[in-house]
């Protein structure tokens, strides 16, 4: 029982044979909470379980719960890799009480699995309590049998657990290992308590508060909450006290090694750590539908990324090198957790080209930082921001920044850097400060609870009778709306969609006698609790009141085209780029629909015809589209798509739409997904399937726009009319416009062509004083030929310059191309002989500066930068030769 996976099922099957139930880990994105970034403890998921928002059919639970912690009072990431403990990715074994159960019962539960199932020795064992807590230090005595020095009593807020400000709290009590005298350390309370001789291996909670701004009080229905993290006690059953050692860390450390052929020891051991732990977080959170961007949680798992990605380059590794141990991986885990499964041709695919940019990246990075240090010597300083911004725009830690410098003898501002980290940690945390509807969002939890959920009538019916339940205005519930209010109203049935999955809710109108109001939108709330937004136009709409509801015919109908023709581009997109093909989010509104998929380039244009080509054929197969209910885990093993992080109930809806005429699923039903939206009766009222753009939305999610039955029509349509338009232009048959057009193309590049060659004839060929001028002059020992010319491609300088140097022989060659908008770019050339006196690099920060800019950068030969303040090319050309003159 002392491998991860056994331990992991020993600890679930306790608590199964204990009245549990075991729920499956929680997505590492938590559903429906805005105020968390990841998943960070096991009771998230059960939060509003807790607060009592919720309710669930159990009242106990057990899990092994995913848990990212990156950064912030949770996890310092720059020391995952060099202690033992530090991680970005761990499980957190749980067992939760939901008012059933309490202290005694959770006190003997641990005690007996730790010391009876695990079989760890009572005096390794010791345990805290919180200072006031006298029930739980004596239930310690009573359960294990402690003697008081083995009980400490804890009086900081280390041993009190609290939600937030207001909310569940309660006192916690934590158990600890003792790993032995030959490691330095003291318990928990003592001076020496931050040593690793004593380490926690799980977290009793008591929630048995309310706090509410005024006081604490009791609460009715007392529950358990506790966190054991699977990493460390694996570490304490396999014998060892480093995390790092235990076998799935082994397993993961020795892939590394063998990809890399670098052992792990020396400074080698830290970097294959960083690479085992970041790839289990990178790869979790992928599977979990977080693809790495500059924003949010893609930004986090950037960082992660990248910062594996630098110890591979540490390690020597000349191609990415992260995505080849995803199998390693997925052997160790993937059975526990079938994500990583599902996904993993998308995770293989975003760690190769992330670490491919990064290469990119890495480059971009050093240059700038030879450019930030060049005037400074040995013992000087890098400044902090400058620090920073390598960290933050090219994915340099500060260890990285700090190694490259260290070989100079040049320093790092830390402190510095420390304060914008801090600027920028103190940003992120304010930008996801919640999103300001948690009052509302109690309300229609309270609805739910008092009406209980709204039956949909709308996959039958436009048109149904339905009651008033509850009206809300406000922010708080109210009788009644009367002429020219606005709010929102719950009935006890409804034939409005309400919006979810993508689809966009219905719209339409109420009518009763005397009674007349506007529906402009519903919403889901409340897991099941359709909201609808009303505006009353005649009367008094109240509670109670029974209504005539009437949905928008025609958009429904638009939308449902829509919804069905989603459904259809999803399987044709997977058919032609690959299983790995998965949603990322959509929009089904009665104008057009829009469809984010995982794919990590653009698609192309045959691609693109394909895609819209299969989709028109299940179209024309006029196919009736049928749907059944049935249970989530028959409807998933008959093969229906699920959208992985769905919240689906025990039963739900599966949509099947045409027959397959392609691969190896020719002959059987062509889309068959898990549903709860609205669609055609047969694939022939699509009528037609247009794709109008497809582009990025971030790093490795594309996104699709198609337009279905008469606005498909109505656009192509309207491209017909610019094709004519465009043939009597061009005056040319439409059938001709393409060749016509492509002639015009290739004319515009040869002319383009033969002018620049005209301008660099022309810029070689100036004379006297004006702008364009030059003269070979002598500035010192040194000869000058500086040039102001207009109109040149600053990409063509650098060639510019090579041929003015030919002419030259030995000296220095300054040329300055002036924009029309005024800004200048600059580049120097020093010829060979003489790069040991003068540096292209030097000159051209002269110059630089003198057009108003800053750096610039190249070789001792050859060098270029920019400016704002074209006007100023004397000065800059006088700059550098002031320069040259003291030389």
């Amino acid at each position: 029982m002392s491998g991860v996976n056994e331990i992991r099922s020993a600890f679930l099957d306790y608590f199964a044979k204990n009245g549990h139930q075991v729920v499956e880990s929680g997505p590492l994105v938590p559903r429906n909470d805005p105020t968390l970034m990841f998943t960070n403890a096991g009771m998230v998921q059960f939060k509003n379980v807790f607060t009592g928002l919720e309710k669930r059919d159990y009242a106990r639970a057990a899990t092994s719960q995913k848990v990212v912690r990156a950064g912030g009072k949770h996890n310092d990431l720059d020391n995952v890799g060099y202690t033992a403990r530090h991680h970005t990715f761990f499980e957190m074994l749980g067992n939760f009480s939901f008012g059933d159960y309490f202290k005694e019962r959770a006190i003997e539960l641990a005690w007996t699995l730790i010391t009876k199932e695990f079989g760890l020795a009572k005096d390794r064992l010791l345990v805290t309590v919180f200072a006031e807590d006298d029930e739980a230090h004596g239930l310690w005595k009573k359960i294990a049998g402690f003697s008081d020095d083995r009980i400490i009593r804890i009086p900081t807020s280390d041993n009190f657990w609290t939600m937030g400000d207001t909310g569940p709290c309660g006192p916690c009590s934590e158990i600890f290992y003792d790993h032995g005298e030959h490691i330095w350390g003291g318990p928990p309370g003592s001076a020496e308590e931050d040593g690793d001789r004593f380490i926690e291996i799980w977290n009793l909670v008591f929630m048995q508060y309310e706090q509410t701004p005024q006081a604490r009080l009791p609460l009715p229905r007392p529950s358990i909450d506790t966190g054991m993290g699977l990493e460390r006690i694996a570490a304490v059953l396999q014998g060892v006290h480093d995390n790092y050692d235990i076998d799935l860390f082994r397993a993961l450390i020795s892939a590394s090694v063998n990809a890399t052929g670098v052992e792990a020891d020396g400074s080698a051991r830290a970097s294959h750590r960083v690479i085992a732990d970041h790839l289990r977080s990178s790869c979790f959170l992928i599977a979990d539908g977080v693809l790495p961007s500059n924003e949010g949680r893609g930004y986090v798992l950037r960082r992660i990324m990248r910062r594996g990605m630098r110890h591979a380059h540490l390690l020597g590794a000349q191609e990415p090198l992260m995505w080849r141990l995803v199998p390693a991986l997925i052997r160790e885990m993937g059975r526990a957790y079938p994500e990583l499964v599902r996904a993993e041709a998308l995770i293989t695919e975003t760690l190769r080209l992330e670490e491919g940019r990064f290469r990119k990246t890495l480059e971009r990075g050093l240059g700038l930082l030879d450019a930030a240090t060049v005037d400074l010597s040995e013992g000087g300083e890098l400044d902090g921001e400058t620090a920073f911004r390598l960290y933050d725009t090219y994915g340099f830690p500060l260890d990285l920044t700090q190694d490259a410098l260290r070989a100079r003898g040049i320093g790092v501002d830390t402190a510095g850097f420390a304060a914008a980290m801090e600027r920028q940690k103190a940003e992120a945390r304010a930008a996801w400060a919640g999103s300001g509807e948690a009052a509302t969002d109690a309300v229609w939890f309270g609805l739910k609870e008092k009406c209980g959920a709204t039956e949909f009538l709308g996959y039958e019916a436009e048109r149904a009778e339905g009651a008033v339940a509850a009206l809300v205005a406000d922010g708080r519930e109210v009788s009644e709306l009367a002429t020219g209010q606005s709010g929102f109203a719950v009935f006890n049935q409804t034939p409005f969609y309400g919006e979810s999955g993508g689809q966009v809710g219905d719209t339409g109108s109420l009518h009763a006698l005397g009674v007349k109001a506007r529906v402009t939108d519903t919403q889901k709330k409340a897991d099941g609790l359709f909201v609808h937004a009303v505006t009353v136009e005649e009367g008094t709409l109240s509670v109670g009141l029974a209504l005539d509801m009437i949905v928008d015919p025609d958009r429904r109908t638009a939308i449902r085209s829509n919804h069905s023709a989603t459904h259809l581009l999803h399987e044709a997109l997977r058919e032609v780029l690959g299983g790995h093909v998965a949603q990322k989010g959509s929009l089904v509104s009665p104008e057009r629909l829009r469809f984010d998929f995982s794919h990590p380039k653009p698609m192309s244009e045959d691609e693109l015809k394909v895609v819209e080509d299969y989709a028109n054929e299940i179209v024309l197969q006029n196919a009736a589209v049928e749907t059944r209910l049935m249970a989530v885990d028959e409807a998933i093993e008959s093969g229906a798509m699920a959208l992985f992080g769905e919240k689906y109930g025990d039963e739900v809806r599966v949509v099947s739409m045409g027959t397959a005429l392609h691969g190896d699923k020719a002959g059987k039903a062509y889309s068959v997904e898990l549903c709860g939206g609205t669609h055609v009766r047969r694939t022939g009222d699509i009528g037609l399937v247009r794709l109008v753009t497809e582009g990025a939305v971030a790093a490795g999610v594309r996104r699709i726009e198609a337009l279905t039955g008469p606005v498909a029509r109505a656009y192509l349509d309207e491209q017909d009319a610019r094709v004519r338009e465009l043939a009597g232009l061009l005056k040319v048959g439409a059938a001709d416009v393409t060749a016509r057009v492509a002639q015009l193309v290739e004319d515009r590049r040869r002319l383009e062509r033969e002018l620049a060659e005209a301008k660099k004839k022309l810029a070689m060929g100036g004379g006297g004083g004006e702008a364009g001028a030059a003269v070979v002059k002598m500035v010192g020992s040194l000869r000058l030929m500086a040039r102001i010319v207009e109109g040149i491609n600053p990409k063509d300088l650098k060639g510019l310059a090579d041929e003015t140097m030919a002419q030259v022989g030995s000296g220095v060659v300054v040329l300055i191309s002036v924009a029309e908008d005024g800004k200048a770019a600059i580049v120097t050339a020093v010829s060979k002989d003489l790069t040991d006196r003068v540096s292209a690099v030097d000159l051209v920060r002269l110059g630089s500066e003198a057009l108003g800019g800053r750096g610039g950068g190249g070789r001792p030969d050859m060098a270029q930068a920019g400016g704002p303040d074209g006007a100023r090319a004397e000065a800059a050309v006088a700059a550098i030769e002031a320069h040259l003159a003291g030389l």
